[in-house]
């Protein structure tokens, strides 16, 4: 069995972003030589979130309309975490929601997907560096 491991660094001009990693992460399956296994893709940081979804412009204002909807980031004081003198209660929740990892099987030396999937890094309270972890494991 092989592994391979990167990570992949972010830092986004504006406190939410949705970023099609989908491109960044078959490069990573391609450099890693596997040809058949799994590959893990994670958020390094409880702010910022990496899922799966159709690449549609619509759909990512729908994410954002809905996120704001389920955990306003106004005002910060109804959240107990921002006492704490920060103000990103809602990205917390924000990531709970939208999830820490996607797992994707790898065949044939290229990511398992349906046919409108892709990979993609949601970032809830950004204008700082963060990173994403790829780790593969096959053969």
């Amino acid at each position: 069995m092989k592994t391979y491991r990167k990570e992949l660094w972010f830092n986004t001009p504006t406190r939410r972003a949705f970023i099609n990693i989908t491109p960044q992460v078959t490069d990573c399956v391609r450099d890693s030589g596997i040809q058949e296994g799994m590959v893990l893709v994670n958020a390094m940081h409880i702010t910022a979130s990496v899922f799966i979804n159709d690449d549609e412009s619509g759909l990512h204002q729908d994410y954002e309309d809905w996120l704001e909807r389920l955990a306003p980031h106004e005002p910060i004081s109804q959240y107990r975490h921002n006492r704490t003198g920060e103000d990103n209660g809602d990205a917390h929740l924000k990531r709970q929601i939208m999830g820490r990892e996607v797992l994707v099987a790898i065949t044939q030396g290229k990511l398992d997907v349906g046919p409108w999937e892709q990979i993609f890094y949601g970032e809830f309270d950004g204008r700082r560096r963060k990173r994403v972890l790829v780790k593969i494991i096959g053969e």
